[in-house]
C-alpha cells in the first residue's frame, strides 16, 4: 500500500462522497479557519502542525478527503496517512479555495483568504 496513488478529486465528487458519510479532514492551522471554513457535518480538523500527534484520532474504517487551503498540505497528509496503514483517502484538488469557488457551502470570506495568498503567487515562476 506504500506505492499507492493519492486520487485527488473535484469538489462536486468531494460533496458527493461527504453527503455519503465521508469525513473532510481539514489540516490547516486554528487561525485559517477563522477566515474561511468548511460549512459541512462530517467535518475533522487536525491542524498540520498537530498532525504527527494526532492523526491516531482519524477513524481507519472510513473514507477520508484531506482538504486545506489549496490541496498542497492536504496531499502530503493523504500520502502520510497511507503510509499509516489507512486505505480510503482521496485529496480535494484545489483545496477550500477551489470549493468555495463553485459554490459550496462555507463560512467566512474566500476574498480575505485569496487576498492573503496574493504575496505567493503574484510571481508567474511561482508553482
Amino acid at each position: 500500500m506504500k506505492d499507492q496513488e493519492i486520487k485527488n478529486i473535484c469538489p462536486t465528487t468531494t460533496s458527493k462522497l461527504e453527503n455519503e458519510g465521508a469525513l473532510l479532514v481539514d489540516v490547516r492551522e486554528n487561525e485559517e479557519l477563522e477566515e474561511l471554513s468548511f460549512d459541512v457535518q462530517n467535518l475533522l480538523h487536525v491542524p498540520l502542525s498537530e498532525f504527527e500527534d494526532r492523526y491516531t484520532e482519524i477513524p481507519l474504517d472510513q473514507s477520508l478527503v484531506m482538504v486545506c487551503r489549496s490541496g498542497a498540505r492536504s496531499l502530503k497528509t493523504a500520502y502520510y496517512l497511507i503510509n499509516q496503514g489507512y486505505q480510503e483517502v482521496k485529496n480535494l484538488e484545489g483545496g477550500i479555495i477551489k470549493w468555495a469557488e463553485k459554490g459550496f457551502p462555507v463560512k467566512g470570506s474566500l476574498a480575505q483568504v485569496k487576498s492573503a495568498s496574493s504575496d505567493c503567487c503574484s510571481s508567474t515562476d511561482c508553482c
